[in-house]
Protein backbone atom coordinates (compact mmCIF):
# COMPACT_ATOMS: atom_id res chain seq x y z
CA UNK A 1 0.00 0.00 0.00
CA UNK A 2 2.91 2.39 0.97
CA UNK A 3 4.60 1.41 -2.33
CA UNK A 4 1.65 2.44 -3.95
CA UNK A 5 0.90 5.78 -2.85
CA UNK A 6 4.07 6.77 -3.03
CA UNK A 7 4.06 6.05 -6.41
CA UNK A 8 0.47 8.29 -7.22
CA UNK A 9 2.53 10.95 -5.08
CA UNK A 10 5.40 10.72 -7.61
CA UNK A 11 3.31 11.14 -10.78
CA UNK A 12 1.01 13.86 -9.56
CA UNK A 13 4.17 15.68 -9.18
CA UNK A 14 4.83 14.85 -12.66
CA UNK A 15 2.22 16.08 -14.23
CA UNK A 16 2.53 19.13 -12.22
CA UNK A 17 5.61 19.54 -13.71
CA UNK A 18 4.19 18.55 -17.20
CA UNK A 19 7.13 16.25 -17.03
CA UNK A 20 5.27 14.20 -19.78
CA UNK A 21 8.73 12.45 -21.56
CA UNK A 22 9.73 11.36 -18.15
CA UNK A 23 6.24 9.97 -16.87
CA UNK A 24 6.13 8.11 -20.14
CA UNK A 25 9.47 6.58 -19.61
CA UNK A 26 8.62 5.75 -15.46
CA UNK A 27 4.79 4.12 -16.80
CA UNK A 28 6.47 2.24 -19.62
CA UNK A 29 8.99 0.38 -16.93
CA UNK A 30 6.93 -0.40 -14.36
CA UNK A 31 3.88 -1.15 -16.76
CA UNK A 32 0.79 -1.21 -14.49
CA UNK A 33 -0.55 2.59 -14.04
CA UNK A 34 -2.20 4.43 -17.70
CA UNK A 35 -0.08 6.24 -19.70
CA UNK A 36 -0.04 10.09 -19.05
CA UNK A 37 -2.32 12.18 -21.65
CA UNK A 38 -0.21 12.20 -25.05
CA UNK A 39 1.45 15.69 -25.97
CA UNK A 40 4.40 14.82 -28.86
CA UNK A 41 3.42 16.45 -32.09
CA UNK A 42 5.06 13.51 -35.07
CA UNK A 43 5.48 15.90 -38.30
CA UNK A 44 6.62 12.78 -40.70
CA UNK A 45 3.63 10.52 -39.95
CA UNK A 46 3.54 7.78 -42.98
CA UNK A 47 0.04 6.13 -43.86
CA UNK A 48 -1.16 3.99 -46.65
CA UNK A 49 -4.60 3.84 -48.37
CA UNK A 50 -5.26 0.09 -49.81
CA UNK A 51 -4.83 0.94 -53.54
CA UNK A 52 -1.60 2.48 -52.97
CA UNK A 53 -0.46 0.17 -50.73
CA UNK A 54 -1.23 -2.68 -54.06
CA UNK A 55 0.35 -0.58 -56.30
CA UNK A 56 3.34 -0.04 -54.50
CA UNK A 57 3.69 -3.69 -53.99
CA UNK A 58 3.18 -4.51 -57.55
CA UNK A 59 6.13 -2.14 -58.28
CA UNK A 60 8.49 -3.24 -55.95
CA UNK A 61 10.06 0.24 -54.92
CA UNK A 62 12.36 0.00 -51.71
CA UNK A 63 9.96 0.23 -48.79
CA UNK A 64 6.97 -1.50 -50.02
CA UNK A 65 7.15 -4.78 -47.83
CA UNK A 66 6.61 -2.41 -44.86
CA UNK A 67 3.31 -1.07 -46.33
CA UNK A 68 1.28 -4.39 -46.69
CA UNK A 69 -0.15 -5.13 -43.42
CA UNK A 70 -0.72 -1.23 -42.55
CA UNK A 71 -3.80 -0.45 -40.92
CA UNK A 72 -4.94 3.12 -39.20
CA UNK A 73 -5.22 0.95 -35.52
CA UNK A 74 -1.39 0.34 -36.19
CA UNK A 75 -0.47 3.78 -36.18
CA UNK A 76 -2.44 4.69 -33.23
CA UNK A 77 -0.89 1.98 -31.43
CA UNK A 78 2.81 3.23 -32.17
CA UNK A 79 1.51 7.09 -31.33
CA UNK A 80 0.26 5.95 -27.92
CA UNK A 81 3.46 4.17 -26.95
CA UNK A 82 5.14 7.00 -27.70
CA UNK A 83 3.18 9.59 -26.39
CA UNK A 84 2.07 11.52 -29.91
CA UNK A 85 -0.76 13.54 -30.02
CA UNK A 86 -1.35 14.36 -32.98
CA UNK A 87 0.21 12.40 -36.08
CA UNK A 88 0.94 14.46 -39.95
CA UNK A 89 -0.06 11.79 -42.41
CA UNK A 90 1.97 11.78 -45.26
CA UNK A 91 2.99 9.83 -48.34
CA UNK A 92 6.67 8.42 -48.66
CA UNK A 93 8.52 7.31 -51.59
CA UNK A 94 7.33 7.11 -54.36
CA UNK A 95 4.32 9.70 -54.11
CA UNK A 96 2.00 8.79 -56.63
CA UNK A 97 3.61 7.53 -59.58
CA UNK A 98 5.79 4.86 -59.34
CA UNK A 99 8.00 4.79 -62.64
CA UNK A 100 10.48 7.14 -64.55
CA UNK A 101 8.00 9.13 -66.88
CA UNK A 102 5.26 10.64 -65.54
CA UNK A 103 3.65 11.28 -68.91
CA UNK A 104 2.73 7.57 -69.18
CA UNK A 105 1.19 7.46 -65.37
CA UNK A 106 -0.13 10.87 -65.13
CA UNK A 107 -3.96 10.28 -65.26
CA UNK A 108 -3.28 7.37 -62.88
CA UNK A 109 -1.58 9.77 -60.69
CA UNK A 110 -3.72 12.37 -60.73
CA UNK A 111 -6.87 10.13 -59.57
CA UNK A 112 -4.34 8.28 -57.25
CA UNK A 113 -3.88 11.44 -55.62
CA UNK A 114 -7.39 12.46 -54.84
CA UNK A 115 -8.14 8.30 -53.52
CA UNK A 116 -5.13 9.02 -51.30
CA UNK A 117 -5.88 12.10 -49.77
CA UNK A 118 -9.28 11.47 -48.79
CA UNK A 119 -8.64 8.47 -47.05
CA UNK A 120 -6.63 10.15 -44.87
CA UNK A 121 -9.43 13.05 -44.65
CA UNK A 122 -11.41 9.52 -43.45
CA UNK A 123 -8.52 8.73 -40.97
CA UNK A 124 -8.79 12.67 -39.60
CA UNK A 125 -12.90 12.20 -38.90
CA UNK A 126 -12.55 8.85 -37.70
CA UNK A 127 -9.97 9.89 -35.14
CA UNK A 128 -11.02 13.31 -33.88
CA UNK A 129 -7.49 15.21 -33.38
CA UNK A 130 -5.08 12.00 -33.83
CA UNK A 131 -4.56 12.65 -37.02
CA UNK A 132 -3.68 15.66 -39.61
CA UNK A 133 -3.19 15.84 -43.30
CA UNK A 134 0.11 16.98 -45.16
CA UNK A 135 -2.03 16.42 -48.64
CA UNK A 136 0.04 14.47 -52.01
CA UNK A 137 0.20 16.68 -55.10
CA UNK A 138 0.21 15.10 -58.56
CA UNK A 139 3.06 17.15 -59.22
CA UNK A 140 4.90 17.52 -61.98
CA UNK A 141 1.28 18.13 -63.04
CA UNK A 142 1.00 21.89 -62.31
CA UNK A 143 -2.91 22.60 -63.28
CA UNK A 144 -3.66 19.20 -61.70
CA UNK A 145 -1.85 20.20 -58.33
CA UNK A 146 -3.81 23.92 -58.10
CA UNK A 147 -7.40 21.86 -58.10
CA UNK A 148 -5.91 19.27 -55.73
CA UNK A 149 -4.31 21.85 -53.62
CA UNK A 150 -8.16 23.76 -53.73
CA UNK A 151 -9.95 20.41 -53.01
CA UNK A 152 -7.74 19.24 -50.06
CA UNK A 153 -7.80 22.52 -48.09
CA UNK A 154 -10.96 23.56 -48.64
CA UNK A 155 -12.75 20.33 -48.81
CA UNK A 156 -10.43 17.85 -47.03
CA UNK A 157 -9.04 21.03 -44.71
CA UNK A 158 -5.61 19.30 -44.64
CA UNK A 159 -3.06 21.20 -42.85
CA UNK A 160 -0.45 21.64 -45.50
CA UNK A 161 0.63 19.57 -48.34
CA UNK A 162 3.40 16.56 -48.59
CA UNK A 163 5.83 17.05 -51.61
CA UNK A 164 8.93 15.28 -52.68
CA UNK A 165 12.21 16.54 -52.90
CA UNK A 166 12.31 16.18 -56.37
CA UNK A 167 9.97 14.82 -59.44
CA UNK A 168 12.02 13.48 -62.59
CA UNK A 169 14.43 16.19 -62.95
CA UNK A 170 12.74 18.78 -61.42
CA UNK A 171 13.25 19.82 -57.43
CA UNK A 172 11.66 22.25 -55.47
CA UNK A 173 13.20 25.39 -56.37
CA UNK A 174 12.83 25.32 -60.22
CA UNK A 175 10.22 27.66 -62.00
CA UNK A 176 8.13 25.16 -63.78
CA UNK A 177 6.75 24.59 -60.11
CA UNK A 178 5.96 28.68 -59.17
CA UNK A 179 2.33 28.87 -60.05
CA UNK A 180 1.80 25.78 -57.93
CA UNK A 181 4.38 27.35 -54.82
CA UNK A 182 2.51 30.85 -55.68
CA UNK A 183 -0.60 29.68 -54.59
CA UNK A 184 1.00 27.94 -51.56
CA UNK A 185 2.90 31.41 -50.62
CA UNK A 186 -0.77 32.51 -51.44
CA UNK A 187 -2.38 30.17 -48.33
CA UNK A 188 0.69 30.40 -46.10
CA UNK A 189 1.16 26.47 -46.26
CA UNK A 190 2.98 24.24 -45.16
CA UNK A 191 4.93 22.36 -46.94
CA UNK A 192 6.51 18.95 -45.72
CA UNK A 193 9.17 16.99 -48.14
CA UNK A 194 9.97 13.61 -48.07
CA UNK A 195 13.15 12.77 -49.78
CA UNK A 196 13.13 10.17 -52.89
CA UNK A 197 15.70 9.15 -55.53
CA UNK A 198 16.27 11.48 -58.82
CA UNK A 199 16.04 9.24 -61.64
CA UNK A 200 19.82 9.06 -62.62
CA UNK A 201 20.37 7.18 -59.11
CA UNK A 202 17.88 4.27 -58.18
CA UNK A 203 20.83 1.92 -58.52
CA UNK A 204 23.78 4.34 -58.36
CA UNK A 205 26.11 2.34 -55.79
CA UNK A 206 26.40 -1.38 -56.30
CA UNK A 207 24.10 -3.87 -53.44
CA UNK A 208 23.13 -0.43 -52.13
CA UNK A 209 19.19 0.77 -51.70
CA UNK A 210 18.70 4.22 -52.61
CA UNK A 211 17.05 4.93 -49.19
CA UNK A 212 21.11 4.60 -47.75
CA UNK A 213 22.42 7.47 -49.45
CA UNK A 214 20.29 8.91 -52.73
CA UNK A 215 17.25 10.16 -50.25
CA UNK A 216 19.35 12.55 -48.30
CA UNK A 217 21.17 13.44 -51.00
CA UNK A 218 18.26 14.61 -52.74
CA UNK A 219 17.15 16.76 -49.78
CA UNK A 220 20.46 18.78 -49.71
CA UNK A 221 20.06 18.94 -54.07
CA UNK A 222 16.45 20.24 -53.18
CA UNK A 223 16.93 22.64 -50.06
CA UNK A 224 19.70 24.09 -52.56
CA UNK A 225 17.28 24.67 -55.50
CA UNK A 226 15.37 26.59 -53.00
CA UNK A 227 17.91 28.60 -51.18
CA UNK A 228 19.67 29.66 -54.42
CA UNK A 229 19.57 32.75 -56.48
CA UNK A 230 18.43 32.05 -59.76
CA UNK A 231 17.57 28.87 -60.12
CA UNK A 232 14.25 30.04 -61.52
CA UNK A 233 16.19 32.33 -64.01
CA UNK A 234 19.24 34.59 -64.51
CA UNK A 235 18.92 37.03 -61.59
CA UNK A 236 15.95 35.95 -59.86
CA UNK A 237 15.85 36.07 -56.16
CA UNK A 238 15.91 32.73 -54.60
CA UNK A 239 12.61 30.65 -54.24
CA UNK A 240 12.55 30.76 -50.03
CA UNK A 241 12.72 34.46 -50.78
CA UNK A 242 10.11 34.74 -52.97
CA UNK A 243 7.54 32.20 -51.10
CA UNK A 244 8.21 33.75 -48.12
CA UNK A 245 5.33 32.64 -46.68
CA UNK A 246 5.09 29.00 -46.85
CA UNK A 247 6.77 26.55 -44.11
CA UNK A 248 9.49 24.36 -45.30
CA UNK A 249 9.59 20.89 -43.27
CA UNK A 250 12.96 19.03 -44.39
CA UNK A 251 12.95 15.35 -43.29
CA UNK A 252 15.67 13.68 -42.04
CA UNK A 253 17.39 16.59 -40.60
CA UNK A 254 18.17 17.86 -43.78
CA UNK A 255 20.01 14.75 -45.04
CA UNK A 256 23.11 16.07 -46.57
CA UNK A 257 22.80 19.72 -45.69
CA UNK A 258 24.86 19.33 -42.68
CA UNK A 259 28.07 18.25 -45.06
CA UNK A 260 27.67 20.76 -47.33
CA UNK A 261 27.69 23.37 -45.01
CA UNK A 262 30.19 25.14 -46.74
CA UNK A 263 29.86 24.84 -50.17
CA UNK A 264 26.41 26.35 -49.46
CA UNK A 265 28.05 29.46 -48.29
CA UNK A 266 26.61 28.76 -44.72
CA UNK A 267 29.41 28.68 -42.46
CA UNK A 268 31.13 31.32 -41.74
CA UNK A 269 31.68 31.90 -37.76
CA UNK A 270 30.34 35.40 -37.75
CA UNK A 271 28.04 34.82 -39.95
CA UNK A 272 26.57 31.63 -37.64
CA UNK A 273 26.03 34.53 -35.22
CA UNK A 274 24.73 37.36 -36.61
CA UNK A 275 23.22 36.00 -40.32
CA UNK A 276 22.55 39.23 -42.20
CA UNK A 277 19.13 39.88 -43.30
CA UNK A 278 17.52 37.52 -46.13
CA UNK A 279 21.26 35.85 -46.42
CA UNK A 280 20.76 31.98 -47.22
CA UNK A 281 21.71 31.27 -43.25
CA UNK A 282 19.01 33.64 -42.41
CA UNK A 283 16.63 32.23 -45.44
CA UNK A 284 17.64 28.64 -43.92
CA UNK A 285 16.51 29.61 -40.09
CA UNK A 286 12.88 29.77 -41.23
CA UNK A 287 13.11 26.03 -42.07
CA UNK A 288 12.17 23.28 -39.58
CA UNK A 289 13.78 19.49 -40.01
CA UNK A 290 12.41 16.42 -38.58
CA UNK A 291 14.04 14.00 -36.12
CA UNK A 292 13.53 10.67 -38.56
CA UNK A 293 16.24 8.86 -38.66
CA UNK A 294 18.66 11.69 -37.63
CA UNK A 295 17.74 11.53 -33.48
CA UNK A 296 21.19 11.48 -32.23
CA UNK A 297 23.75 13.80 -30.57
CA UNK A 298 26.28 14.31 -34.13
CA UNK A 299 23.33 15.35 -35.93
CA UNK A 300 20.87 17.07 -33.44
CA UNK A 301 24.00 19.01 -31.97
CA UNK A 302 25.24 20.32 -35.20
CA UNK A 303 21.73 20.87 -36.24
CA UNK A 304 20.83 23.01 -33.62
CA UNK A 305 24.41 25.29 -33.75
CA UNK A 306 23.29 25.92 -37.46
CA UNK A 307 19.77 26.75 -37.47
CA UNK A 308 18.82 26.72 -33.82
CA UNK A 309 16.79 24.29 -31.72
CA UNK A 310 13.89 26.10 -32.22
CA UNK A 311 13.83 24.86 -35.89
CA UNK A 312 13.56 21.24 -35.15
CA UNK A 313 10.46 18.99 -34.88
CA UNK A 314 9.68 15.64 -33.85
CA UNK A 315 9.45 13.26 -36.41
CA UNK A 316 8.95 9.12 -36.60
CA UNK A 317 9.10 8.14 -40.16
CA UNK A 318 6.11 5.45 -39.14
CA UNK A 319 5.96 2.70 -39.93
CA UNK A 320 9.69 2.34 -41.04
CA UNK A 321 11.08 1.32 -37.53
CA UNK A 322 7.64 -0.44 -36.52
CA UNK A 323 5.36 -0.14 -33.64
CA UNK A 324 8.40 0.96 -31.28
CA UNK A 325 10.21 3.12 -34.23
CA UNK A 326 8.56 6.51 -32.59
CA UNK A 327 9.36 5.46 -28.97
CA UNK A 328 12.76 4.71 -29.88
CA UNK A 329 13.13 8.44 -31.54
CA UNK A 330 11.68 9.55 -27.82
CA UNK A 331 14.82 7.90 -25.86
CA UNK A 332 17.31 8.71 -28.83
CA UNK A 333 16.18 12.39 -28.38
CA UNK A 334 16.67 12.41 -24.35
CA UNK A 335 20.21 11.44 -25.09
CA UNK A 336 21.21 14.12 -27.74
CA UNK A 337 22.39 16.64 -25.42
CA UNK A 338 19.43 18.52 -25.82
CA UNK A 339 17.97 21.28 -22.41
CA UNK A 340 14.58 20.24 -20.56
CA UNK A 341 13.26 23.53 -22.82
CA UNK A 342 14.88 22.74 -25.95
CA UNK A 343 13.18 18.56 -26.02
CA UNK A 344 9.74 20.31 -24.77
CA UNK A 345 10.24 22.56 -27.93
CA UNK A 346 11.54 19.63 -30.14
CA UNK A 347 8.63 17.61 -29.02
CA UNK A 348 5.46 19.82 -28.98
CA UNK A 349 6.17 23.53 -29.12
CA UNK A 350 8.11 24.39 -32.31
CA UNK A 351 5.41 22.38 -34.47
CA UNK A 352 2.64 24.37 -32.74
CA UNK A 353 3.85 27.71 -33.52
CA UNK A 354 3.10 26.93 -37.55
CA UNK A 355 -0.33 24.41 -36.56
CA UNK A 356 -1.47 26.40 -33.56
CA UNK A 357 -4.88 24.82 -33.67
CA UNK A 358 -3.30 21.61 -32.33
CA UNK A 359 -2.59 23.11 -28.73
CA UNK A 360 -5.25 21.59 -26.61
Amino acid sequence: MEGSLRRREFLAVLGALGATAIASDFLHAGGQAPAPTPRRIDLHHHFAAPPWAKRHKEVGRQGWETFQDYTPAKSLDAMDKAGIQTAFLSMTTPGVWFGDDFNVERQAAIALAREVNEYAARMMADHKGRFGLFAVLPLPDVDASLKEIEYAFDTLKADGVGLLTSYGDIWLGDAKLQPVFDELNRRRAIVYTHPTEATCCHTLLPNTQPGTVEWNTDTGRSIYSVLADGIQGRGTPSAASRYSNVSFIWSHGGGTLLGLVGRFGLGDPDALANPPANSRLAQLRKFFFDTAGSANPVTMQALKALVGASQIVYGTDYPFGGTNGPSNIVRNLQRSGFSAAELAGVERENALRILPKYRT
